[in-house]
């Protein structure tokens, strides 16, 4: 007889070999379905879960457990209700899968997921990304790789993850434009800025090196290991440290990370009059839904309505 642990495990394999996740989603579904078994050793510790036991009474105390669940080495934190959605979607994956497989258990449908409050979306004026700009020195290499981040992340609305995987080979210069897998293996056209494509192409012109990774970390604390270079790769804390530092330096008091730039990008767009299913198009979005948290800060006829309209006392 399996039991709900070993179907965990099967349940991730199939995510990485059959529907093609990347091994990040695969991890963060791992960590939301560690928190079944822990909830099941907690309240039932003389039983092992077997499928069958996922009822409507075991969801609803599940849930609650989730609501009052404290974060380790966290002085009482409570998970977020969005981070509570996401365990409860990768539970209803899970029971989708068993269902998939003929074995009996709660019906994924039954897993209702909380109501969330849409996130504000915070991002950067051209002005304030003007600021950032100036306090990169653009005499060393270090400095204009981090011209080079920014401005591709402005220009293309890229992920972090996206950004760091990405090779020389992979960005054309000449063309400005190239394509790019991004999440659910979903490739995408990317295309950039006339600023952008001479951004990378002075940093590249400044690299002494011939490792195929576009963007490189220049600590002397890297290790000297490997052949394919991908040891010098920056990480998603890496490009996070390298923003703070310029927008601490340039006075903005706004929380910025890589993931700003890319709200930038599509405010930017929809502010100048693009239509929603093009910024849908070259952000990657799956769903439109996804695209419209922008449009309440980016109408251009609201602003229009709101000159024209409004009086000027």
């Amino acid at each position: 007889m399996a039991y709900v642990s070993d179907l965990i495990n099967e349940f991730l394999e199939s995510l990485e070999i059959e529907n093609g996740r990347s091994r990040f989603t695969t991890r963060n579904y791992e960590l939301c379905l560690s928190r079944i078994t822990e909830f099941s050793y907690e309240y039932y510790p003389d039983k092992e879960l077997k499928p069958e036991d996922i009822t409507q009474e075991w969801l609803r105390k599940y849930r609650l457990w989730l609501n009052r669940y404290e974060i380790a080495n966290s002085k009482g934190k409570t998970l977020s209700v969005q981070t509570q959605a996401y365990h409860l979607i990768a539970l209803r994956g899970f029971l989708k899968y068993l269902t998939k497989r003929g074995i009996k258990t709660l019906d994924p449908v039954l897993v209702e997921l909380p109501r969330t409050h849409r996130p504000q979306v915070t991002f950067l004026h051209v002005d304030e990304i003007e600021r950032i700009f100036a306090e990169i020195p653009l005499d060393t290499e270090t400095g204009l790789r981090d011209k080079a981040i920014m401005e591709l992340l402005f220009s293309s609305g890229l992920r972090v993850s996206e950004l760091i995987n990405l090779n020389r080979d992979n960005v054309n210069l000449k063309r400005k434009e190239f394509m790019v897998r991004g999440k659910g293996q979903k490739d995408r056209p990317v295309f950039i800025s006339d600023s952008a494509a001479d951004a990378v192409a002075d940093y590249l012109a400044e690299r002494k090196d011939s490792l195929p990774a576009l963007f490189l970390n220049n600590s002397r604390n890297t290790p000297l290991m490997g052949t394919s270079g991908d040891y010098r790769r920056l990480t998603p804390r890496s490009i996070q440290r390298i923003i703070e530092k310029y927008v601490r330096a340039a006075g903005i008091t706004k929380h910025v990370t890589p993931h700003t730039f890319r709200h930038s990008f599509a405010t930017d767009l929809l502010m100048n009059g693009a239509d929603l299913r093009s910024v849908q198009s070259l952000l990657g979005h799956a769903n439109i839904s996804t695209t419209q948290i922008y449009t309440h800060v980016t109408d251009p006829q609201l602003r229009e309505i709101h000159k024209k309209f409004h009086s000027d006392i």
